[in-house]
C-alpha cells in the first residue's frame, strides 16, 4: 500500500489519528446486490458508481416537489434571521438538527450495507461557514450510524462552536486529512462517497483557495457526491451548470432555486424545524414530513 494511500485511510497525513481508519473499505456494493430503506426496497436497476436506484414502492413515498416554495438568497436569509431573532433558535441548536438530517438521508440513499467491503469509507470536506459546521456534525451522525467517515477541513474558524465540533469529531476517531488528494482517481479509488459540506446558501463571489482545486478535483470524481443545501460554487439562484454535479442533493428548511436545475438522483429535504407559523408567512408550502422522520425525499 503506498503511503499516499495509506495517509487517505487515516495512517499518515492527518491531524488527529484514528485507528479505526486502517480498515479498507471504500466502493458501493454492484447493483446486483439488493440494499433496503424505510421508503421500501431498493431492486437492482441500473445506476450510476454502484449505487441502486429506488423501486417503485421508494419513489411513491417521495413527496411532489412541485407545490414546495424555492427560495432566493434574500428570502433564505431573512428566514435564518427569524429563526434566530424571532424563535430565539441558536446556531448550534440547528446545526445539530441540519447534521443530522444529512446524516440520515446519506443512511436511506446509501446505506452502510451497500459498500462493497466492511468499512463503508465517506470524505466530507468541509468550508469555513456554517455548511462546514453542518458537514462536521454529518459526520459524527455517520460515525454513529456505522460508516467511517473522513474530514478535510482546511480553513477552521476561531470560534468555539467550530472548535467544540472539531473537538467531538476527534474524540470519537474520526480522522482529519492535513492535505486533499491531488487526484480523482485516488479519491475513487479509497472512498466510496464524497460530502460537499463547502459553502452554503451565503455564498457569493469567486472561489478562493485551496477550495477553487478542491471543486476542480471533485468535478472529476466518478464516486456519488452529496451537497449539503447547495452544490459549492453554484450561485445560489441560478446555478451552475458547468460545476460539480452531485448524486444528491439535500436541501435544508427548504429548497433553493438553484436545485431547480439539480440533475441528480435523490433531492432530500432536511432539518425539520420551521415552525408552522414562519412556514405560512414564506408561503414555504413544506411538504409533510413522513411520521417521525427529519428527513423527506423530494424526487
Amino acid at each position: 500500500m503506498s503511503g499516499l494511500r495509506r495517509a487517505l485511510l487515516g495512517l499518515g497525513l492527518l491531524v488527529s489519528s484514528s485507528s479505526s481508519s486502517s480498515s479498507v473499505g471504500w466502493r458501493l456494493r454492484p447493483a446486483a446486490l439488493a440494499g433496503s430503506c424505510p421508503a421500501g426496497r431498493w431492486p437492482p436497476l441500473p445506476s450510476r458508481a454502484g449505487h441502486r436506484q429506488p423501486g417503485a414502492a421508494a419513489m411513491q413515498s417521495a413527496a411532489p416537489a412541485q407545490g414546495v416554495k424555492y427560495l432566493g438568497q434574500k428570502e433564505a436569509q431573512a428566514i435564518d434571521q427569524a429563526l434566530f431573532e424571532e424563535y430565539k433558535f441558536s446556531v448550534d441548536q440547528l446545526m445539530e438538527l441540519a447534521g443530522l438530517s444529512c446524516a440520515t438521508a446519506i443512511a436511506k440513499a446509501y446505506p452502510a450495507s451497500s459498500f462493497t467491503a466492511s468499512q463503508p469509507a465517506v470524505l466530507i470536506v468541509c468550508g469555513p461557514g456554517n455548511n462546514g459546521g453542518d458537514g462536521l456534525v454529518c459526520a459524527r451522525h455517520l460515525k454513529m450510524f456505522g460508516y467511517e467517515p473522513t474530514l478535510y477541513y482546511p480553513k477552521r474558524p476561531s470560534k468555539s462552536l467550530f472548535e467544540g465540533l472539531t473537538t467531538q469529531c476527534q474524540k470519537m476517531d474520526i480522522p482529519f486529512l492535513s492535505e486533499f488528494p491531488s487526484e480523482a482517481a485516488l479519491i475513487d479509488e479509497v472512498y466510496g462517497l464524497v460530502v460537499d459540506a463547502i459553502f452554503g446558501f451565503s455564498f457569493q463571489g469567486a472561489v478562493r483557495e485551496p477550495f477553487g482545486t478542491i471543486l476542480g478535483t471533485l468535478e472529476e470524481v466518478t464516486v456519488p457526491i452529496v451537497s449539503i443545501d447547495i452544490p459549492s460554487g453554484w450561485d445560489v439562484e441560478k446555478g451552475n451548470p458547468d460545476g460539480i454535479q452531485p448524486d444528491m442533493l439535500i436541501s435544508l428548511t427548504a429548497p433553493k432555486k438553484a436545485a431547480k436545475q439539480f440533475t441528480g438522483r435523490y433531492h432530500f429535504l432536511g432539518g425539520r424545524f420551521v415552525p408552522l407559523a414562519l412556514q405560512k408567512k414564506y408561503s414555504l408550502n413544506l411538504p409533510p414530513y413522513p411520521e417521525t422522520d427529519c428527513v423527506l425525499q423530494l424526487s
